[in-house]
């Protein structure tokens, strides 16, 4: 299948939205966020799913020397049973020291093979049979056999793991049949089982590691070894002599934590790093118009606020958790925030996703009737009172003066709350859950978007972080699951529309693009799930 390439047609902006913010310039388009139709706007954007920028393979790999990739966010832990899988929470750290089973493979939009041989499943899905290369071993020199794979993933399945409670409602049984095969199987059809593969269950821990929390050792089968994690600077990583596939032209790999995306830009830009990570819209753009080297991925709800829904919070009221989402256009985030750039959009999944189908529609923004429901919701006692909590950069600090303009103009009275770092808001978070709004990336990628629906959206999913959940939505998620083909998963994903329309469990504002760049002298990078990247084959030079 041939690499797809996805225009981002920024929506236009509602007056209404824009009067509440003063001195915000005005715009006579009357287009919403919630159907979603083309309009009239500033420029069109384009992002390509896959590799972009021109991928000059170098010539004849060099090796030697040390690789620096300046990161969005520090990882609270390199466990993969406790941190998600993924670019922003330390996933491609987690990669580089463990690897992945399979890895997703942007150009054929599926998932093959890279630390396992191959995997295969019975006609009707509900059995998956993965097979392992021959002569793996983990870098303190134990097999990576079939035993070792089932062990892993019992101690995965046995954490609050970020994807545990979805492989416990499906995985009946996992078995070593041979030193080289497991089996898996489900208790329901599940075409996307593979993608776990990709992630956090396909990142094989040994032994030796020990258990999960204090005391826990990064001891994997990858092309990397941890050196040092330094808190709040670095994550040192040297290459594995014994990797699977040869040692790694690198080596070493070093991850160092700078936060501000503007920051990790004049990094990148002056060469003090050769790799970078960006996620505004703004910056993308930039980086994308100098015409760098990169991998990207479209990932949608990408840029949200979250709402506790849970007792005591204002949140836990529906009229309160509709009028928030009311105030607040889409729109006014991308022109506050990101001078324009970007997509505004308040459906789950936008007109650029595969997962998109015509005639879904969002919840339009509508400061009068948020004016009505929050009058409603403190006749019978609310006080009003809301608190946006986020991150100190200079992006969400923008956001949080746009969520506190829009809701104190219906009538809210919002109070900022900004920590220093994003690891201080996941701590705050997705840890204590001590927040009324949250700024965050819930992040549904184009590869998999099912694992992340059903983690942050079902009942049982463990990265609700007290988003209020409902019968309907876990009804739709498990049609989603189930379904043959991705025309049956598109009609069960307006469901998940029309579930989250109903009870609003975060705003949905934009998708975006998530880009590692990379300079000229950077080689032989690879993509892989979750927009992470794996380091095998890299090199400099």
């Amino acid at each position: 299948m041939k690499r797809r390439r996805i225009v981002l047609r920024p929506a236009a902006a509602l007056v209404v939205a824009f009067a509440l913010l003063a001195g915000c310039g005005g715009n006579d388009d009357s287009g919403g966020g919630g159907g979603g139709g083309d309009a009239e706007t500033s420029g069109e954007f384009e992002y390509t799913e896959g590799m972009v920028g021109a991928q000059d393979d170098g010539g004849e790999p060099k090796a030697g020397g040390q690789l620096s990739y300046a990161m969005y966010s520090e990882p609270r832990s390199l466990d993969p049973a406790v941190s998600i899988a993924a670019v922003t929470t330390g996933g491609t750290e987690m990669a580089a020291i463990f690897d992945v089973l399979l890895r997703y493979d942007t150009e054929t939009q599926e998932f093959v093979p890279q630390l396992a041989e191959s995997v295969e499943a019975n006609g009707d899905n509900t059995e998956w049979t993965l097979t392992l290369r021959d002569g793996v071993t983990f870098s303190d020199g134990t097999p990576l056999d079939a035993a070792a794979v089932v062990a892993s993933q019992e101690r995965y399945a046995a954490a609050p793991a970020p994807e545990a409670a979805l492989w416990n409602a499906n995985v009946t049984k996992v078995e070593a049949t041979d030193d080289k095969t497991v089996v898996y199987t489900l208790n329901k059809p599940w075409t996307m089982f593979p993608a776990m593969l990709a992630s956090g269950p396909g990142m094989i821990v040994a032994e030796a590691a020990g258990a999960v929390g204090d005391g826990f050792k990064p001891v994997g089968a990858g092309p990397f070894i941890l050196v040092h994690q330094r808190a709040g600077e670095e994550v040192l990583l040297e290459a594995n002599e014994d990797y699977w596939n040869g040692r790694a032209n690198l080596d070493e790999l070093r991850f160092v934590y700078l936060n501000e995306q503007t920051t990790i830009q004049d990094s990148f830009a002056n060469g003090s790093v050769d790799m970078a990570f960006f996620r505004d819209p703004d910056v993308v753009d930039e980086v994308l118009e100098e015409g760098h080297s990169g991998y990207s991925n479209l990932v949608a709800v990408s840029d949200t606020t979250l709402i506790n829904g849970t007792e005591g919070r204002p949140g836990a009221d529906i009229r309160v958790r509709k009028a928030i989402q009311m105030a607040i256009a889409p729109d006014m985030v991308r022109q506050r925030v990101y001078d324009g750039h970007g997509m505004a959009s308040t459906l789950i999944f936008p007109e650029y996703s595969r997962w998109h189908s015509d005639g879904m529609t969002g919840i339009d923004p509508d400061p009068e009737g948020a004016k009505k429901l929050l009058e409603e919701a403190k006749a019978d006692g609310y006080d009003g009172t809301i608190t946006y909590l986020d991150s100190n950069t200079s992006a969400a600090r923008d956001t949080g003066q746009v969520v506190k303009a829009a809701l104190e103009a219906v009538g809210f009275s919002v109070e900022l709350e900004m920590v220093p770092t994003v690891t201080d808001l996941i701590n705050k978070l997705a840890v204590e859950r001590d927040y009324d709004l949250a700024g965050w990336g819930i992040n549904y990628r184009e590869g998999d978007p099912f694992s992340k629906l059903y983690a942050s959206l079902h009942s049982t999913g463990k990265q609700t972080y007290g988003m209020p959940t409902s019968p309907e939505m876990d009804a739709a998620l498990e049609e989603f699951q189930g379904a043959a083909d991705e025309d049956a998963q598109r009609a069960a994903i307006v469901k998940v529309q029309e579930a989250w329309n109903e009870s609003v469990p975060y705003l949905a504002w934009m998708p975006m693009a998530e880009l590692s760049a990379w300079s000229d002298e950077v080689h032989g990078v690879k993509g892989a799930a979750n927009s992470m990247t794996l380091f095998d084959e890299a090199w400099i030079g």
